[in-house]
């Protein structure tokens, strides 16, 4: 039975259109996790060939401590965001803003609010995320859904 409870499953999101929730089980400890999200290692992981890379990472880790990223689309476009660290209990969680430098479509601007959480699991970590922010804005909260959804796919690559 309890290869049941811990069989790796797919990533999910899902979004009640004012909130995303999504998690996946990678075969990383939390520590793994932590770095891989919150560094600049994120620059090895997240992303595709064909899609999009993150680029030009920097973050001052400390609450109140700024980030930014540069995703390069496919085309060569660069869509700029960054944000500011409001919480941080290495390397179980981390709550940080996120404002695209960029007007995504129908999204514009508007400041949001990311949390992770890296849970132990005998098989690794239990990664979740809770994207909050998109009131009244149900496309690109579904967008963004799809988006952590490829995201944690791409995290369970990461060795």
């Amino acid at each position: 039975m309890s290869d049941i409870l811990h069989t790796p499953k797919a990533p999910r999101a899902v979004t009640d259109g004012d909130i995303i929730l999504a998690t996946v089980d990678v075969e990383l400890s939390p520590d793994q996790v932590f770095r891989a999200m919150n560094t600049r290692e994120l620059e090895v992981w997240w992303g595709e060939e064909g899609v999009y890379s993150m680029t030009k990472w920097f973050s001052d880790l400390q609450i109140g401590g700024l980030w930014h990223v540069e995703t390069l689309l496919a085309d060569g476009k660069k869509h700029p965001a960054g944000g500011e660290f409001l919480e941080i209990e290495a390397p179980h969680k981390i709550v940080f803003t996120r404002k695209y430098e960029w007007d995504f479509p129908l999204l514009g601007q508007r400041v949001t609010k990311v949390t992770y959480l890296a849970d132990p699991i005998p098989s690794g970590t239990r990664v979740t995320v809770k994207h909050e922010g998109f009131e009244g804005l149900r496309e690109p909260a579904e967008i963004h859904a799809d988006g952590w959804e490829r995201v944690l796919g791409w995290l369970t690559k990461y060795k």
